[in-house]
């Protein structure tokens, strides 16, 4: 495999329905999209440098997050949205249709895509997508998220935080907890966070797939969970999604953010799911 080091970026914007999208691509073969919500494009970059060697790989901002901006900040980004813009870069670069590997609320989006642009997406490697409305407990989980929005917009971000830990059935030790919510953060860090919380969490965890046209289009439709991520929400509500596609779960290395964490390892398993394909 190549110096991940020397892999040239090419960095750009695309013009969209609301916003301007931010998006960087690298290497050159069949096209990859890596793509996350909230997390934007720069927790992707190890293990798009390693995917690299032998794809094009393409990421990107959400709208509304980092680099990527909104013409009205006051307005929700959908997945639908999400998933509209991810067909825009997919045409614009002429290179697809494209293995679109989304993760978190960037799973819903590329389920978003598949539904609507199966013709742009050969497959989609949907990673721990947070579908509430898919589990048994989904009344409770909306309480939950309302409650949680509430205590952010009502000016506590460490509670909400807490809280979004909570729902998510996810520990973390303390001196991590302090490291993401204490210490002074950037503008645009707040602004963010903002965003996400204001217009893109519910927004995401409402999203229902629409499972018949999912099954009928001809996307191939990978749902994998971390194999860490065991008991906690979105292992859950994967497994659910799986169900509901009558398909197993493929696991993959680390939990929810296992790309971040260990790339190679996850890059290795990545590869091993596309040649199964």
């Amino acid at each position: 495999m190549n110096d991940t080091s020397t892999v040239p970026v090419t960095t750009s914007t695309l013009e969209v329905p609301g916003a301007r999208l931010h998006y960087e691509v690298r290497g050159w073969g069949p096209l990859v999209v890596l793509i996350g919500a909230p997390m934007d494009g720069r927790a992707f970059t190890p293990l798009a440098e390693l995917l690299a060697a032998d794809h094009m790989v393409l990421t990107t901002d959400p709208r509304g997050i980092f680099r990527s901006s909104v013409d009205d900040r006051d307005q929700d980004s959908t997945p639908q949205q999400r998933g509209d813009d991810l067909a825009r870069l997919i045409a614009h670069l002429d290179a697809g249709p494209a293995v679109v590997l989304g993760s978190s609320g960037g799973a819903v989006s590329a389920l978003a895509l598949a539904e609507t642009r199966p013709d742009l997406v050969s497959t989609v490697i949907a990673h721990e997508p947070p579908l509430d409305e898919l589990v048994e407990d989904r009344v409770q989980l909306r309480e939950q998220t309302d409650d949680m929005i509430a205590t952010y917009l009502g000016g506590d971000p460490r509670g909400a935080f807490a809280k979004f830990l909570k729902i998510a059935n996810i520990e973390l030790p303390p001196p991590v907890f302090e490291a993401i919510v204490g210490g002074d953060r950037d503008e645009q860090s707040l602004a963010d966070e903002h965003f996400q919380y204001a217009h893109m969490l519910l927004p995401t965890v409402s999203f229902v797939p629409d499972v018949a046209a999912l099954r009928r289009n001809g996307t191939r439709v990978v749902v994998g969970i971390g194999e860490d991520s065991t008991g906690q929400l979105c292992d859950r509500t994967s497994r659910a999604l799986a169900a509901q596609l009558d398909i197993e779960p493929t696991m993959f290395p680390g939990d929810h953010i296992g790309f971040t964490d260990d790339p190679a390892a996850f890059a290795v398993r990545l590869r091993e799911v596309l040649a199964a394909g």
